[in-house]
């Protein structure tokens, strides 16, 4: 029984072990801008990259801005990309707080406030995702367009082993994980390192809470580029279903494009979950998104 809870347990932990190993081997870009936004109890770290239309990028689980660091150059050529580390992660501190979708989401959108950003294009990777989608449904006000990277909408979206990985996090595995380049990153850069036990029991309990957004995604409008690869974390059936909602994939759209929803669907060929949030093809898949014009 204790064998097969380390194995459950490795599934999750196998989300960052790929973001910490290629991180590591990348030389970061430095921040054009770097501090400590004042919210709702947080100092919530942020850096900000570039020069032009804002987009915020959300870490995954257990990970930190750096995971961005292999596509940074690309992201921030032309556009000014914050980053911002979530409640416990990174150099952002923990609080006596429980860990929530939900409130993630109004801390990423009080840093925007904070920055005096009036809208800004908000892009998550995996729990991020999940982050960045609650900040379009909970501050559309501030959102120009999102991207959803890897992430779902509904918990059983993730494959039936992945949210068994999940709900195992807590004490046990955190001290098991002590042993990789996830903690050895996270203890290199966090205010106190003796908080990993925690973020790991505080994210357990997060990840053993059901959820269903179907009906608030399908009040999200504006244009919504959703990217997974073909060998994913998350169901390709679940991607083709949020597509569904964001109102994609409903008919022909005609030799003129008019049919078209603001919705778009990109499957990366030949990419898994542990390496879609470095590869080259994110990138290509998301920056032509970004530069396009906004509806009328």
């Amino acid at each position: 029984m204790a064998r097969k809870r380390w194995f459950a347990a490795i599934s999750i932990a196998k989300l960052i072990l790929v973001a910490c190993v290629v991180a590591g081997a990348q030389t970061k870009t430095p921040a054009v801008q770097s501090g400590f936004a004042p919210v709702d109890g947080l100092k919530m770290y942020y850096e900000i990259h570039g020069a032009g239309q804002p987009l915020v990028l959300v870490h995954g689980g257990l990970g930190s801005t750096g995971m961005f660091d292999p596509i940074m150059p690309a992201l921030s050529k032309g556009r000014e990309v914050i980053a911002v580390d979530l409640q416990g992660h990174g150099r952002t501190a923990d609080i006596d707080r429980p860990m929530s979708f939900e409130a993630m989401a109004d801390d990423v959108a009080a840093v925007i406030r904070y920055l005096k950003i009036e809208k800004a294009d908000v892009m998550g990777y995996s729990v991020g995702g999940e982050v960045a989608l609650r900040v379009a449904i909970q501050h559309p006000d501030i959102v120009r367009k999102l991207v959803i990277v890897s992430a779902t909408f509904r918990r059983d979206g993730w494959y039936p082993e992945i949210v068994a990985g999940m709900t195992q996090m807590g004490p046990a595995a955190a001290a098991q994980m002590k042993q990789t380049p996830m903690y050895q990153s996270y203890s290199q850069i966090a205010p106190r390192p003796e908080d990993w036990t925690m973020l790991n029991t505080k994210l357990g309990e997060m990840f053993r809470k059901d959820y269903d957004w179907s009906s608030e995604v399908q009040t999200i409008h504006i244009p919504t580029l959703l990217v997974f690869g073909d060998a994913d974390a998350v169901r390709t059936g679940h991607a083709v279903q949020f597509f569904e909602l964001l109102g994609g994939g409903k008919r022909d759209a005609g030799w003129d494009g008019s049919g078209m929803s603001p919705a778009r669907l990109a499957i990366l060929p030949g990419v898994t979950h542990y390496t879609i949030f470095a590869s080259p093809a994110l990138v290509l898949a998301t920056v032509p998104f970004l530069d396009a014009p906004m509806p009328k």
